[in-house]
Protein backbone atom coordinates (compact mmCIF):
# COMPACT_ATOMS: atom_id res chain seq x y z
CA UNK A 1 0.00 0.00 0.00
CA UNK A 2 1.14 3.32 -0.25
CA UNK A 3 2.34 5.42 2.12
CA UNK A 4 -0.81 8.30 1.98
CA UNK A 5 -2.88 5.75 1.56
CA UNK A 6 -1.85 3.63 4.67
CA UNK A 7 -1.22 6.46 6.94
CA UNK A 8 -4.74 7.79 5.74
CA UNK A 9 -6.44 4.09 6.34
CA UNK A 10 -4.61 4.58 9.94
CA UNK A 11 -6.29 7.50 10.94
CA UNK A 12 -9.62 6.65 10.20
CA UNK A 13 -9.33 3.54 12.43
CA UNK A 14 -7.96 5.45 15.22
CA UNK A 15 -10.59 7.94 14.99
CA UNK A 16 -13.56 5.45 14.28
CA UNK A 17 -12.04 4.20 17.56
CA UNK A 18 -11.76 8.01 19.85
CA UNK A 19 -15.06 8.60 18.71
CA UNK A 20 -16.55 4.92 20.67
CA UNK A 21 -17.99 3.56 17.68
CA UNK A 22 -20.68 1.13 19.15
CA UNK A 23 -20.27 -2.95 18.40
CA UNK A 24 -23.76 -4.39 16.95
CA UNK A 25 -25.62 -6.61 18.67
CA UNK A 26 -28.54 -7.85 17.10
CA UNK A 27 -27.50 -5.99 13.97
CA UNK A 28 -23.69 -8.03 13.64
CA UNK A 29 -23.11 -6.52 10.15
CA UNK A 30 -19.33 -5.35 10.06
CA UNK A 31 -18.63 -5.05 13.68
CA UNK A 32 -17.19 -1.32 14.33
CA UNK A 33 -13.81 -0.98 14.24
CA UNK A 34 -10.83 -1.69 17.54
CA UNK A 35 -7.28 -1.49 17.41
CA UNK A 36 -6.92 -5.20 16.13
CA UNK A 37 -4.26 -6.21 13.65
CA UNK A 38 -7.11 -7.90 11.83
CA UNK A 39 -9.16 -4.61 11.89
CA UNK A 40 -6.28 -2.26 10.47
CA UNK A 41 -5.80 -5.38 7.94
CA UNK A 42 -9.32 -5.01 6.51
CA UNK A 43 -9.35 -1.22 6.61
CA UNK A 44 -6.20 -1.96 4.08
CA UNK A 45 -7.27 -4.35 2.16
CA UNK A 46 -10.86 -1.93 2.01
CA UNK A 47 -8.72 0.95 0.52
CA UNK A 48 -6.68 -0.61 -1.45
CA UNK A 49 -10.29 -2.49 -3.26
CA UNK A 50 -11.69 1.12 -3.57
CA UNK A 51 -8.73 2.43 -5.10
CA UNK A 52 -8.77 -0.32 -7.79
CA UNK A 53 -12.23 -1.06 -8.32
CA UNK A 54 -13.43 0.47 -11.59
CA UNK A 55 -17.04 2.49 -11.28
CA UNK A 56 -17.87 1.54 -14.71
CA UNK A 57 -19.31 -2.12 -14.43
CA UNK A 58 -19.36 -4.94 -16.83
CA UNK A 59 -23.31 -3.76 -17.80
CA UNK A 60 -26.01 -6.50 -18.67
CA UNK A 61 -27.45 -6.15 -22.09
CA UNK A 62 -30.51 -4.59 -22.13
CA UNK A 63 -33.71 -6.98 -23.07
CA UNK A 64 -35.08 -6.61 -25.93
CA UNK A 65 -38.85 -6.63 -24.42
CA UNK A 66 -37.86 -5.08 -20.72
CA UNK A 67 -40.97 -6.45 -18.58
CA UNK A 68 -43.90 -3.50 -17.91
CA UNK A 69 -43.29 -4.29 -14.27
CA UNK A 70 -40.33 -4.64 -11.41
CA UNK A 71 -41.00 -7.65 -9.85
CA UNK A 72 -41.00 -9.32 -13.29
CA UNK A 73 -37.59 -8.02 -13.87
CA UNK A 74 -36.50 -8.83 -10.84
CA UNK A 75 -37.69 -12.75 -11.67
CA UNK A 76 -35.66 -12.62 -15.03
CA UNK A 77 -32.36 -11.47 -12.81
CA UNK A 78 -32.49 -13.96 -9.84
CA UNK A 79 -29.52 -16.19 -9.80
CA UNK A 80 -29.39 -17.25 -6.13
CA UNK A 81 -32.13 -18.51 -5.28
CA UNK A 82 -32.49 -21.82 -7.68
CA UNK A 83 -29.05 -23.33 -6.36
CA UNK A 84 -30.20 -23.75 -3.11
CA UNK A 85 -32.46 -26.64 -1.41
CA UNK A 86 -32.49 -25.94 2.24
CA UNK A 87 -35.25 -26.37 5.36
CA UNK A 88 -34.10 -23.38 6.49
CA UNK A 89 -35.27 -21.40 3.91
CA UNK A 90 -38.85 -23.31 3.58
CA UNK A 91 -39.20 -22.56 7.36
CA UNK A 92 -38.79 -18.88 6.52
CA UNK A 93 -41.08 -18.64 3.37
CA UNK A 94 -43.50 -20.49 6.05
CA UNK A 95 -43.00 -16.98 8.36
CA UNK A 96 -43.55 -14.63 5.42
CA UNK A 97 -46.74 -16.64 3.71
CA UNK A 98 -48.17 -16.40 7.35
CA UNK A 99 -47.36 -12.70 7.82
CA UNK A 100 -47.93 -11.35 4.11
CA UNK A 101 -48.55 -7.81 5.71
CA UNK A 102 -45.03 -7.93 6.37
CA UNK A 103 -43.90 -7.98 2.69
CA UNK A 104 -46.98 -5.71 1.86
CA UNK A 105 -45.70 -2.92 4.10
CA UNK A 106 -42.35 -3.26 3.36
CA UNK A 107 -42.99 -3.37 -0.87
CA UNK A 108 -44.93 -0.13 -0.37
CA UNK A 109 -42.50 1.68 0.89
CA UNK A 110 -40.17 0.69 -1.66
CA UNK A 111 -42.37 1.85 -4.35
CA UNK A 112 -40.36 4.60 -4.52
CA UNK A 113 -37.02 3.44 -4.50
CA UNK A 114 -37.14 -0.20 -5.82
CA UNK A 115 -36.49 0.80 -9.76
CA UNK A 116 -33.43 3.18 -8.56
CA UNK A 117 -31.94 0.38 -6.58
CA UNK A 118 -33.02 -2.64 -8.90
CA UNK A 119 -31.66 -0.62 -11.70
CA UNK A 120 -28.49 0.12 -10.18
CA UNK A 121 -28.22 -3.61 -9.38
CA UNK A 122 -28.43 -4.73 -13.03
CA UNK A 123 -26.68 -2.25 -14.10
CA UNK A 124 -23.47 -3.41 -12.32
CA UNK A 125 -24.83 -7.27 -13.17
CA UNK A 126 -25.31 -8.76 -9.99
CA UNK A 127 -27.59 -10.92 -8.55
CA UNK A 128 -30.99 -9.42 -8.65
CA UNK A 129 -31.41 -10.79 -4.94
CA UNK A 130 -29.26 -8.08 -3.84
CA UNK A 131 -32.06 -5.12 -4.88
CA UNK A 132 -34.09 -7.70 -2.16
CA UNK A 133 -31.39 -7.04 0.54
CA UNK A 134 -33.18 -4.02 1.95
CA UNK A 135 -36.33 -5.94 2.69
CA UNK A 136 -34.61 -8.11 5.01
CA UNK A 137 -32.31 -5.31 6.44
CA UNK A 138 -34.90 -2.58 7.33
CA UNK A 139 -37.84 -3.61 5.59
CA UNK A 140 -36.78 -0.85 2.62
CA UNK A 141 -37.57 1.92 5.20
CA UNK A 142 -34.24 4.92 5.23
CA UNK A 143 -35.01 5.99 8.53
CA UNK A 144 -34.76 2.73 10.24
CA UNK A 145 -32.11 2.60 13.63
CA UNK A 146 -31.80 -0.62 15.05
CA UNK A 147 -30.46 -1.53 18.18
CA UNK A 148 -27.11 -1.48 17.25
CA UNK A 149 -26.94 1.88 15.83
CA UNK A 150 -27.00 0.48 12.37
CA UNK A 151 -28.98 3.06 9.92
CA UNK A 152 -30.44 3.54 6.96
CA UNK A 153 -32.46 1.01 4.21
CA UNK A 154 -28.77 -0.98 4.17
CA UNK A 155 -28.29 -0.90 7.66
CA UNK A 156 -25.03 0.63 7.75
CA UNK A 157 -22.96 1.15 11.30
CA UNK A 158 -20.51 4.24 11.51
CA UNK A 159 -17.58 2.62 11.22
CA UNK A 160 -18.35 0.62 7.49
CA UNK A 161 -20.03 4.01 6.77
CA UNK A 162 -16.92 5.64 6.96
CA UNK A 163 -15.33 3.33 5.02
CA UNK A 164 -17.75 3.56 2.09
CA UNK A 165 -17.38 7.45 1.81
CA UNK A 166 -20.82 7.86 3.91
CA UNK A 167 -20.19 11.44 5.41
CA UNK A 168 -22.50 11.85 8.80
CA UNK A 169 -23.06 15.42 10.55
CA UNK A 170 -25.38 18.15 11.52
CA UNK A 171 -26.93 18.42 8.17
CA UNK A 172 -26.65 14.88 6.57
CA UNK A 173 -26.46 11.32 7.29
CA UNK A 174 -25.54 9.67 3.99
CA UNK A 175 -26.56 6.19 5.39
CA UNK A 176 -30.28 7.51 5.19
CA UNK A 177 -29.89 8.84 1.41
CA UNK A 178 -31.31 6.05 -0.92
CA UNK A 179 -28.77 7.46 -3.30
CA UNK A 180 -25.48 7.28 -1.70
CA UNK A 181 -26.07 4.40 0.74
CA UNK A 182 -27.43 2.00 -2.33
CA UNK A 183 -23.36 3.03 -4.01
CA UNK A 184 -21.66 2.48 -1.13
CA UNK A 185 -23.64 -1.19 -0.34
CA UNK A 186 -23.37 -2.75 -3.41
CA UNK A 187 -19.15 -0.88 -3.51
CA UNK A 188 -19.43 -2.89 0.25
CA UNK A 189 -21.05 -6.57 -1.11
CA UNK A 190 -18.56 -6.47 -4.33
CA UNK A 191 -15.90 -5.92 -2.47
CA UNK A 192 -16.91 -9.19 0.22
CA UNK A 193 -17.50 -11.12 -2.76
CA UNK A 194 -14.42 -10.50 -3.77
CA UNK A 195 -12.70 -11.19 -1.17
CA UNK A 196 -14.50 -14.79 -0.61
CA UNK A 197 -13.58 -15.86 -4.56
CA UNK A 198 -17.31 -15.29 -5.66
CA UNK A 199 -19.07 -17.09 -3.03
CA UNK A 200 -21.81 -14.60 -2.75
CA UNK A 201 -23.57 -16.62 0.03
CA UNK A 202 -20.20 -15.86 2.29
CA UNK A 203 -20.18 -12.45 1.43
CA UNK A 204 -23.73 -11.74 2.18
CA UNK A 205 -23.07 -13.45 5.50
CA UNK A 206 -19.80 -11.40 5.84
CA UNK A 207 -22.66 -7.83 5.14
CA UNK A 208 -24.38 -9.46 8.51
CA UNK A 209 -21.97 -10.11 10.93
CA UNK A 210 -18.61 -9.00 9.59
CA UNK A 211 -15.54 -10.13 7.06
CA UNK A 212 -13.68 -11.40 10.32
CA UNK A 213 -16.33 -13.67 11.56
CA UNK A 214 -17.01 -15.68 8.44
CA UNK A 215 -13.40 -15.75 8.11
CA UNK A 216 -13.21 -17.51 11.28
CA UNK A 217 -15.65 -19.52 10.68
CA UNK A 218 -14.03 -20.96 7.39
CA UNK A 219 -10.72 -21.72 8.60
CA UNK A 220 -12.30 -23.06 11.63
CA UNK A 221 -14.10 -25.76 9.37
CA UNK A 222 -11.08 -26.06 6.94
CA UNK A 223 -8.57 -27.53 10.07
CA UNK A 224 -11.19 -29.59 10.80
CA UNK A 225 -11.77 -31.03 7.62
CA UNK A 226 -15.69 -29.96 7.62
CA UNK A 227 -16.99 -28.51 4.37
CA UNK A 228 -16.13 -24.38 4.56
CA UNK A 229 -19.65 -23.15 2.49
CA UNK A 230 -22.04 -20.94 4.20
CA UNK A 231 -24.21 -24.02 5.29
CA UNK A 232 -21.91 -25.67 7.01
CA UNK A 233 -20.72 -23.27 8.97
CA UNK A 234 -20.81 -22.06 12.51
CA UNK A 235 -22.35 -18.56 13.02
CA UNK A 236 -24.23 -15.93 14.95
CA UNK A 237 -27.66 -17.26 15.04
CA UNK A 238 -28.84 -13.73 13.33
CA UNK A 239 -26.17 -15.12 10.39
CA UNK A 240 -27.49 -18.29 10.12
CA UNK A 241 -31.11 -17.35 9.91
CA UNK A 242 -29.98 -14.49 7.75
CA UNK A 243 -29.95 -15.74 4.07
CA UNK A 244 -32.21 -18.05 4.49
CA UNK A 245 -34.31 -14.69 5.00
CA UNK A 246 -33.28 -13.28 1.74
CA UNK A 247 -33.56 -16.63 -0.53
CA UNK A 248 -37.21 -16.60 0.62
CA UNK A 249 -38.26 -13.59 -0.13
CA UNK A 250 -36.59 -14.30 -3.46
CA UNK A 251 -38.61 -17.21 -3.74
CA UNK A 252 -41.61 -15.57 -2.47
CA UNK A 253 -41.13 -13.14 -5.17
CA UNK A 254 -40.64 -15.37 -8.05
CA UNK A 255 -43.25 -17.93 -6.94
CA UNK A 256 -46.08 -15.18 -6.02
CA UNK A 257 -48.58 -15.69 -8.07
CA UNK A 258 -48.62 -20.41 -6.89
CA UNK A 259 -48.08 -19.13 -3.37
CA UNK A 260 -51.15 -16.85 -3.65
CA UNK A 261 -49.43 -13.94 -2.35
CA UNK A 262 -50.28 -10.32 -4.31
CA UNK A 263 -47.60 -8.20 -4.32
CA UNK A 264 -47.99 -4.45 -4.91
CA UNK A 265 -48.04 -2.93 -8.43
CA UNK A 266 -44.96 -1.58 -9.20
CA UNK A 267 -44.09 -0.28 -12.79
CA UNK A 268 -41.32 -0.23 -14.02
CA UNK A 269 -40.24 3.33 -14.87
CA UNK A 270 -38.71 5.53 -12.69
CA UNK A 271 -40.81 7.18 -9.61
CA UNK A 272 -38.11 10.18 -9.30
CA UNK A 273 -35.48 12.17 -11.05
CA UNK A 274 -32.30 13.93 -9.75
CA UNK A 275 -32.04 17.35 -9.48
CA UNK A 276 -28.88 19.49 -9.70
CA UNK A 277 -29.39 22.53 -6.96
CA UNK A 278 -26.42 24.27 -6.74
CA UNK A 279 -25.90 25.09 -3.14
CA UNK A 280 -27.57 24.53 -0.24
CA UNK A 281 -31.51 25.31 0.25
CA UNK A 282 -34.47 25.42 1.82
CA UNK A 283 -36.54 21.82 1.77
CA UNK A 284 -39.86 23.76 2.62
CA UNK A 285 -38.51 26.66 -1.20
CA UNK A 286 -37.87 23.68 -2.70
CA UNK A 287 -41.57 21.95 -2.07
CA UNK A 288 -43.10 25.12 -3.07
CA UNK A 289 -40.97 25.74 -6.17
CA UNK A 290 -41.23 21.91 -7.06
CA UNK A 291 -45.55 22.20 -6.12
CA UNK A 292 -44.49 18.87 -3.66
CA UNK A 293 -45.82 18.22 -0.51
CA UNK A 294 -42.96 19.28 2.23
CA UNK A 295 -43.59 15.21 3.59
CA UNK A 296 -42.70 13.99 0.47
CA UNK A 297 -39.38 16.08 -0.01
CA UNK A 298 -38.43 14.73 3.30
CA UNK A 299 -39.36 11.50 2.63
CA UNK A 300 -36.90 11.28 -0.80
CA UNK A 301 -34.53 12.72 0.65
CA UNK A 302 -33.90 11.49 4.55
CA UNK A 303 -30.27 12.01 4.25
CA UNK A 304 -31.13 15.40 4.83
CA UNK A 305 -31.34 15.32 8.71
CA UNK A 306 -32.25 19.27 9.24
CA UNK A 307 -35.00 21.53 7.15
CA UNK A 308 -32.12 22.75 4.88
CA UNK A 309 -29.58 20.62 2.48
CA UNK A 310 -26.18 20.55 3.85
CA UNK A 311 -24.18 23.73 2.51
CA UNK A 312 -20.95 21.29 1.76
CA UNK A 313 -23.08 19.33 -0.71
CA UNK A 314 -24.90 17.21 -1.90
CA UNK A 315 -25.99 19.66 -3.55
CA UNK A 316 -28.94 17.83 -5.33
CA UNK A 317 -32.87 16.87 -4.14
CA UNK A 318 -35.42 13.97 -5.02
CA UNK A 319 -38.29 15.23 -6.30
CA UNK A 320 -41.21 13.07 -8.39
CA UNK A 321 -40.23 13.03 -12.03
CA UNK A 322 -43.27 14.76 -12.87
CA UNK A 323 -42.30 17.68 -10.74
CA UNK A 324 -38.46 18.00 -11.45
CA UNK A 325 -38.78 20.69 -14.42
CA UNK A 326 -40.38 22.92 -12.51
CA UNK A 327 -38.18 22.79 -9.82
CA UNK A 328 -35.13 23.22 -12.24
CA UNK A 329 -37.07 26.41 -13.55
CA UNK A 330 -38.02 27.49 -9.82
CA UNK A 331 -34.39 27.58 -9.15
CA UNK A 332 -33.70 29.20 -12.21
CA UNK A 333 -35.55 31.91 -11.06
CA UNK A 334 -34.70 32.36 -7.41
CA UNK A 335 -32.47 34.84 -5.88
CA UNK A 336 -29.87 33.53 -3.73
CA UNK A 337 -30.83 35.00 -1.28
CA UNK A 338 -33.75 33.44 -1.00
CA UNK A 339 -32.75 29.94 -1.28
CA UNK A 340 -31.69 29.54 3.10
CA UNK A 341 -34.03 31.58 5.03
CA UNK A 342 -30.85 33.83 7.68
CA UNK A 343 -31.99 35.14 11.04
CA UNK A 344 -29.89 37.77 12.61
CA UNK A 345 -28.96 37.76 16.45
CA UNK A 346 -27.40 40.15 18.19
CA UNK A 347 -25.10 39.44 20.54
CA UNK A 348 -25.33 40.17 24.16
CA UNK A 349 -22.92 40.52 27.26
CA UNK A 350 -22.52 36.58 28.73
CA UNK A 351 -23.97 35.01 25.30
CA UNK A 352 -21.51 31.91 24.27
CA UNK A 353 -21.89 30.16 20.96
CA UNK A 354 -23.23 26.81 22.34
CA UNK A 355 -25.98 29.24 24.05
CA UNK A 356 -27.02 30.87 20.53
CA UNK A 357 -26.89 27.54 18.91
CA UNK A 358 -29.01 25.93 21.65
CA UNK A 359 -31.29 28.67 21.32
CA UNK A 360 -31.81 28.08 17.27
CA UNK A 361 -31.44 24.54 17.38
CA UNK A 362 -28.72 24.39 15.18
CA UNK A 363 -24.82 23.53 15.90
CA UNK A 364 -21.54 25.59 16.70
CA UNK A 365 -20.04 24.29 13.61
CA UNK A 366 -22.83 25.99 11.77
CA UNK A 367 -22.78 29.47 13.22
CA UNK A 368 -19.36 29.78 13.03
CA UNK A 369 -19.10 28.27 9.24
CA UNK A 370 -22.05 30.80 8.20
CA UNK A 371 -20.20 33.81 9.70
CA UNK A 372 -16.51 32.28 9.37
CA UNK A 373 -15.76 32.53 12.71
CA UNK A 374 -12.24 30.96 13.73
CA UNK A 375 -12.96 30.34 16.93
CA UNK A 376 -16.09 30.35 19.62
CA UNK A 377 -14.94 33.74 20.87
CA UNK A 378 -17.85 36.65 20.14
CA UNK A 379 -18.30 39.84 21.28
CA UNK A 380 -21.40 41.90 22.41
CA UNK A 381 -23.08 44.57 20.14
CA UNK A 382 -22.06 42.29 16.71
CA UNK A 383 -24.90 40.51 15.11
CA UNK A 384 -24.12 36.74 13.63
CA UNK A 385 -26.47 35.36 10.92
CA UNK A 386 -27.75 31.94 11.57
CA UNK A 387 -29.72 30.05 8.84
CA UNK A 388 -33.11 29.19 10.58
CA UNK A 389 -36.05 27.99 9.20
CA UNK A 390 -38.77 31.02 9.22
CA UNK A 391 -36.43 33.34 10.03
CA UNK A 392 -37.00 36.95 9.43
CA UNK A 393 -34.07 39.74 9.14
CA UNK A 394 -35.40 41.15 12.47
CA UNK A 395 -32.72 41.27 14.95
CA UNK A 396 -34.07 38.36 17.58
CA UNK A 397 -32.58 39.99 20.43
CA UNK A 398 -34.51 42.97 20.09
CA UNK A 399 -37.35 40.70 19.32
CA UNK A 400 -37.66 39.06 21.97
CA UNK A 401 -37.51 42.08 24.73
CA UNK A 402 -40.70 43.23 23.42
CA UNK A 403 -42.27 40.29 23.68
CA UNK A 404 -42.05 39.66 27.03
CA UNK A 405 -41.42 36.42 29.39
CA UNK A 406 -41.55 33.53 27.21
CA UNK A 407 -43.79 30.29 28.27
CA UNK A 408 -42.97 26.55 27.02
CA UNK A 409 -46.14 24.48 25.78
CA UNK A 410 -45.60 20.66 25.26
CA UNK A 411 -47.42 19.32 22.80
CA UNK A 412 -50.11 16.40 23.77
CA UNK A 413 -51.71 14.31 21.39
CA UNK A 414 -54.53 16.25 19.50
CA UNK A 415 -52.87 19.38 20.14
CA UNK A 416 -52.49 21.47 17.10
CA UNK A 417 -51.16 24.89 15.75
CA UNK A 418 -54.90 27.10 16.18
CA UNK A 419 -55.61 24.91 19.55
CA UNK A 420 -52.56 26.00 21.12
CA UNK A 421 -52.57 29.61 19.67
CA UNK A 422 -56.55 30.16 20.74
CA UNK A 423 -55.16 28.52 24.24
CA UNK A 424 -52.21 31.47 24.67
CA UNK A 425 -54.38 34.33 22.87
CA UNK A 426 -51.58 34.39 20.05
CA UNK A 427 -52.12 33.45 16.35
CA UNK A 428 -50.97 30.87 14.82
CA UNK A 429 -48.42 32.45 12.75
CA UNK A 430 -46.51 34.20 15.62
CA UNK A 431 -46.55 30.94 17.00
CA UNK A 432 -45.33 29.28 13.98
CA UNK A 433 -42.72 32.53 13.86
CA UNK A 434 -41.55 31.51 17.38
CA UNK A 435 -40.94 28.47 17.07
CA UNK A 436 -39.67 27.95 13.61
CA UNK A 437 -42.20 25.88 12.24
CA UNK A 438 -43.05 25.74 8.26
CA UNK A 439 -44.64 22.68 8.30
CA UNK A 440 -47.84 22.68 10.83
CA UNK A 441 -48.55 18.76 10.04
CA UNK A 442 -44.76 18.91 11.92
CA UNK A 443 -46.14 19.15 15.76
CA UNK A 444 -45.31 15.89 17.84
CA UNK A 445 -46.50 14.82 21.47
CA UNK A 446 -43.55 15.88 23.78
CA UNK A 447 -42.55 18.63 21.56
CA UNK A 448 -41.96 22.25 23.84
CA UNK A 449 -42.45 24.92 22.20
CA UNK A 450 -41.62 28.49 23.06
CA UNK A 451 -44.22 31.40 22.93
CA UNK A 452 -44.92 34.94 24.08
CA UNK A 453 -48.46 35.19 25.45
CA UNK A 454 -47.86 39.01 26.76
CA UNK A 455 -47.61 39.50 22.67
CA UNK A 456 -50.67 40.03 20.38
CA UNK A 457 -50.90 40.39 16.75
CA UNK A 458 -51.54 43.71 15.61
CA UNK A 459 -53.66 42.48 12.92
Amino acid sequence: MKPGIYKAVATLVCGLILAGCQTATTKTQSQSLTATGDDLAQAESVAQWRQSHRKIQATAPPADNPPQDLWSLTRQNLRLESQIDQQRVDDQLKWYLKHSRYMAQASERAASYYYFVLNQVLDRNLPAELALLPFIESGYNPQAVSPSHAVGAWQFIPSTAALFGLKSNWWYDGRRDILQSTEAALDYLEYLNERFDGDWLLALAAYNCGEGCVSRAVKRNASAGKATDYWHLSLPRETRRYIPKLIAVARLVKNADQLGIELPKLDNTPYFAVVDIDGQLDLAKAASLSGVELDEIKRLNPGFSRWATDPEGPHRLLVPVANAARLREGLNNLPASERVRWARYQIRSGDTLSGIAAQFKTSVAVIRTSNKLSSNRIRAGKTLLIPSPGATSTTVAVQQAEQGKPQVHRVSSGDNLWKIAQRYGVSTEQLADWNSISDVRSLRPGQDLILYPESRDPG
